[in-house]
């Protein structure tokens, strides 16, 4: 009963959240006129006013603070360009279909839900079989889409609106597919991520930057997923932004030089080991845990150690934010290390930050897709012998036979690697030619032995050429915007008692609006005061509302509290005016003249309310 008790608690706790967001247009449904369409939604002024002030403190948190190059890149993608990635062929979920009326689910969705709601809502089930549903639930991420099936089969599982048969799982590419021109013949989709317009762009962003490793490179923008089935709310949409950084590093040094400045930073982390051998996430300092090898480097302990103190920042409530490592089931292939700050809310645990280290994969696959070489030049102390392959292209002889395509065969040769080189040299050596695939024609060529010369050489080296690895920071911005508005949202009772008012704790940092301006009452003089501190609010750049209407200075409080303004100016006087913090309901009392660099000066944090508070006298209402 207390597990049922609790997802009630929480199902309350979110309505009245998501009715508070909705009323005061935070966001709003998609073409709601039409009936809108799940997974999309529309952010209304506050809602545009916390992600603006999210956006622009994430811009002075990493991009200033790590002096990181920023880019914008078309949403639009060509094909070629996600078919390197490997979004075409594995940007997957497995869906099933109600085999009557056609109508599609996420096939892990319907088994996590049914496990979910055997175990919060039958309280007599067997040990045997609540320990058969946390185990479906904890691999649920690795079942094959034949082991999924068998698993709604056994479990009798059926469509959850119709109560008809399912088919069975099948995998469905969740990116929304278009053609580029009107000819239709270049096939492209738009992103389903921001971070292949920043490896496309490596080789400029290099030079850019002095051919100079470690470096950065970061990218906020719209991405799209076609999701099967969207649900929870915000949590997963159609459409949403993304804020990522490609940080580029010597895979043979993964040390970062402000590393010292996030080591003794201590939080809830979750390895892999504890949440194999069923422990808690526990509190790490993450000095300790790159020194252990529970993470692996100092760069991606580094990046971890900045994520905390960026949500934490914002609002998210410390205790219930961790950084939970990924499983060996959920690693990429290519990924060194990888873990993801989740953040609880009444849905649970929500991944809204990933931050792996994905080694240079990325960076591989494109120059193996584009013949360009992505890599990057180190200069050696010492001049070292080392057997190099040396691939010699003649370009009179591939001038002959392939004319104004032989740039593009030269590159395709030079770009090959040691492995394909040998074979392409052990065939012409054999046969005198061989069939070569030239990705930049998309065909395959004949290569003669007299057009390319294949060796192997000791060489003096006197640089150091190499792919670097990547370490990537993904923000998901929705997420994190909707896990704040849970941490931030509270009620308290009205000062007659009668009713609960709601009231959304954000820090100036995010608050939509940092004050408002309230005649007590409706008077000239007043009103006249009011304008006057409202442009002075203005020439100091902070965002304000003023209400004149002449409603009970209570009833103007309420809502704003509900829209999280953090300090309301009273104007009761023509000299000074009250200053009124919204958590505590204390007020001080200011000169008109000084209240707007009050307001400045707590608002963007080069002061404090308690500082406040003793450089002001109180005021009592």
């Amino acid at each position: 009963m207390d597990a049922a008790r609790e997802a009630h608690n929480r199902e309350a706790f979110r309505q009245a959240v998501v009715n508070t967001l909705e009323r005061r247009l935070f966001y709003i449904p998609s073409f709601k006129i039409y009936r809108g369409v799940a997974g999309l939604y529309d952010y209304g002024p506050p809602g545009c006013a916390v992600k603006a002030n999210v956006l622009a403190f994430w811009r002075q948190h990493f991009v200033l603070e790590e002096n990181m190059l920023e880019v914008d890149c078309p949403c639009v993608t060509p094909e070629v360009v996600l078919k390197a990635s490997g979004h075409v062929d594995k940007f997957t979920d497995l869906m099933v279909k109600d085999e009557k009326t056609g109508n599609c689910y996420r096939a892990d969705h319907l088994l996590k839900d049914f496990c979910k709601e055997k175990l919060e809502k039958e309280p007599n089930l067997s040990d045997e079989k609540k320990a058969e549903f946390r185990h479906v639930l904890a691999v649920l991420d690795d079942l094959s889409a034949e082991e999924l099936g068998a698993k709604l089969k056994e479990y009798g599982i059926v469509a959850p609106d119709t109560k008809n048969p399912l088919s069975d799982p099948y995998p469905f590419n969740l990116m929304f597919q278009t053609s580029i021109g009107p000819s239709g013949t270049l096939p492209g989709y738009m992103r389903p991520e921001t971070a292949q317009g920043i490896f496309v762009n490596f080789k400029d962003l290099y030079y850019y930057n002095g051919s100079k490793l470690p470096f950065a490179a970061a990218q906020i923008g719209q991405a799209f997923r076609n999701e099967i089935s969207p649900r929870q709310g915000l949590l997963r949409v159609r459409e949403f932004t993304l804020a990522e950084i490609e940080h580029f590093v010597d895979p043979e040094d993964k040390a970062h030089p402000k590393f010292s400045e996030v080591a003794k930073l201590e939080f809830l982390m979750f390895p892999r080991e504890d949440q194999v051998s069923g422990r808690s996430a526990r509190r790490i300092p993450i000095g300790e845990a790159v020194a252990q090898g529970i993470v692996n480097n100092e760069t991606l302990g580094y990046f971890i150690g900045r994520v905390y103190l960026f949500l934490t920042y914002l609002g998210i409530d410390r205790d219930r934010l961790r950084f939970r490592q990924h499983l060996a089931n959920e690693m990429a292939h290519y990924a060194a290390d990888c873990w993801d700050a989740e953040i609880e809310c009444s849905y649970g645990w929500i991944e809204c930050v990933g931050i792996a280290d994905r080694s240079a994969y990325d960076l591989r696959a494109h120059t193996d897709k584009s013949g360009v070489p992505l890599v990057a030049h180190e200069k050696l102390p010492e001049p070292r012998e080392v057997e190099k392959l040396v691939i010699a292209p003649v370009k009179k002889e591939l001038g002959l036979a392939f004319k104004g395509n032989q740039r593009m065969v030269v590159e395709a040769l030079e770009a090959m690697a040691e492995k394909e080189a040998l074979e392409l040299k052990a065939t012409l050596e054999s046969k005198g030619e061989a069939e070569f695939h030239v990705c930049t024609l998309d065909r395959v060529v004949t290569i003669k032995s007299n057009m390319v010369t294949i060796s192997k050489e000791i060489k003096k080296e006197h640089q150091k050429v190499f792919t670097p690895s990547v370490i990537e920071p993904s923000f998901g911005i929705g997420r994190i915007i909707y896990c704040l508005y849970e941490h931030s949202f509270y009620t308290r009772p009205s000062k007659d008692g009668d009713e609960q008012l709601n009231v959304f704790r954000f820090p100036p940092l995010v608050a939509p609006i940092k004050c408002t301006v309230f005649p007590l009452v409706q008077n000239q003089q007043y009103e006249e005061v009011a304008k006057n501190i409202a442009r002075s609010l203005t020439a100091a750049g902070i965002s304000y509302k003023i209400d004149i209407t002449g409603t009970s200075i209570g009833k103007r409080y309420a809502r704003t509290d509900e829209l999280g303004v953090p300090f309301a100016i009273t104007v009761d006087s023509t000299s000074s005016v009250t200053v009124r913090e919204r958590d505590s309901k204390q007020q001080i009392r200011v000169n008109v003249d000084e209240v707007a660099s009050v307001i400045k000066e707590v608002t963007e944090g080069q002061s404090t309310w308690a500082d406040a508070l003793w450089k002001y006298p109180t005021h009592s209402s």
